[in-house]
């Protein structure tokens, strides 16, 4: 395909928009598969009889796959293309999933993690394809629409995804076994016979997924979305094309990675640790704790229909990013400040724990304001840019390790006062977007200009 007719598809209206229907249908499915990761840390914590830092390794092992594998997949997307890149993506999952079945039947953590790094494997290299063809398929100005556009399909996983396991895996005998269990009504081999029983409800859903998965893979590859050329769509003045040989001659892409990192750590700090830090309130998953994390996407989702309408329109992308990352400094601020007993959806807690629900809102437009900012005037560098900020989303992976660390630190408290402290760690992450929001991306060269 030639440049002038790369160019014309990307501002052809028919093509831009099923491409944005397919794209979409990608981020429900990187939604669903990510976002039960927040139901399946509690869930593996009781199942698998694990303790509270080995449970936060189910989104180590599956974010820690972004650091690893995201500069490679530029490189693969590179030489396969976008296309055949994403079905390889897709059937990499395919093949995580399947290993769901294994790990239940007999009941082996190590197999779990595997594959969910597997899936997290190919995700990465979904990501690093999807992201920049939405912020590449249309005008520059207008990619935080875009971005919210599809992340409503993600966020509509998101909300669902916890309600789908709940209602596919915890059956309403499992709750009673779950409870009894959590009670310790079992001992010794009951004890295990009991585990069993209650983990081997992942294996069809997920070998219904591994399944799924794979034929979506061939779909897309033949599907209508056309190959893109970043270094054409996304181009540099031709005075950055030969001052920038390096990518790490880009601050505002650095700080921006720097940004994305502190994002999708407290957003996995939030959502990935809210069932347990309910728990440590006397709220049971095998009771309405299981939906907290819903009720944080269902706000994100909204969130996601107030970007598409006001953005670019009425509110710039960059004062969106501002807005909100400010709410979340605030939201964040009041986490460990406050406190107050609510009962909201049937859940008896401390008000600190609808903050940190409430933070969701505000979450949706941080992605999509930051991205753009940092993945702007690339050029060739394009894909591998936007690499860099997909490996920042191992902020999910490393952000719970720490918050547990400070919890840890604390453990002379009681484990609600732990947790509660622990969540300080939110507010120099929020105070950074703001910065860069503000100043870090305007940042064009990490040396001062010295006045002629």
């Amino acid at each position: 395909m030639s440049n002038n007719s790369q160019i014309n598809c990307v501002k052809d209206k028919s093509t831009t928009i099923k491409s944005m229907i397919i794209l979409a249908l990608l981020f429900f499915i990187f939604g669903l598969v990510s976002w039960v990761n927040t139901i399946l840390i509690p869930y593996f914590q009781l199942t698998l009889q694990l303790s509270r830092f080995q449970s936060y390794l189910v989104t180590f092992a599956f974010y820690i796959a972004y650091l690893i594998m995201s500069i490679p997949s530029s490189f693969l997307l590179n030489k396969v293309g976008y296309k055949k890149g994403m079905m390889l993506g897709l059937w990499c999952m395919s093949l995580g999933a399947l290993l769901f079945v294994p790990a239940a039947y007999w009941r082996i953590y190590q197999i779990f993690l595997l594959g969910l790094f597997l899936l997290g494997v190919g995700l990465a290299i979904l990501q690093s394809a999807a992201n920049p063809y939405v912020t590449i398929v249309g005008p520059i100005e207008s990619a935080a629409k875009r971005m919210s556009i599809v992340g409503t399909g993600n966020k509509l996983a998101g909300v669902i995804a916890n309600l789908i396991f709940a209602a596919v895996v915890i059956r309403e005998s499992d709750r009673v076994l779950m409870r009894e269990i959590e009670a310790g009504v079992y001992t010794g081999a009951d004890l295990d016979a009991a585990l069993d029983t209650l983990i081997q409800g992942v294996m069809t859903p997920y070998f219904v997924l591994a399944i799924t998965l794979f034929i979506f893979g061939i779909v897309v590859r033949y599907s209508p979305l056309p190959e893109l050329d970043p270094s054409v769509v996304n181009k540099q003045s031709k005075e950055d094309e030969n001052s920038h040989k390096s990518i790490f001659q880009y601050p505002a892409l650095i700080l921006g990675v720097i940004a994305m990192f502190f994002h999708i750590g407290t957003q996995m700090v939030g959502l990935g640790t809210s069932i347990q830090y309910a728990g440590s309130m006397g709220e049971s998953l095998a009771g309405p704790a299981h939906n907290i994390p819903s009720y944080t996407m269902s706000l994100t989702f909204i969130g996601y229909f107030i970007g598409i309408i006001f953005i670019p329109k009425y509110l710039n992308q960059r004062h969106a990013l501002l807005i909100c990352a400010s709410i979340n400094l605030v939201l964040s601020t009041m986490i460990i400040t406050t406190s107050g007993t609510v009962n909201i959806f049937g859940l008896t807690t401390d008000i600190s724990l609808w903050y940190l629900v409430m933070m969701g809102l505000p979450n949706a437009l941080l992605y999509a304001g930051i991205w753009p900012l940092a993945i702007n005037g690339l050029g060739k560098h394009t894909n591998l840019g936007s690499a860099f900020l997909v490996m920042a989303l191992c902020g999910s992976a490393i952000m719970p390790i720490v918050y547990n660390s400070f919890v840890e630190v604390n453990s002379f408290l009681s484990l609600f006062e732990a947790m509660k402290k622990a969540y300080w760690i939110l507010i120099p992450c929020f105070a950074y977007i703001v910065w860069y929001g503000a100043f870090g991306y305007k940042i064009k060269s990490w040396k001062k200009v010295k006045n002629q």
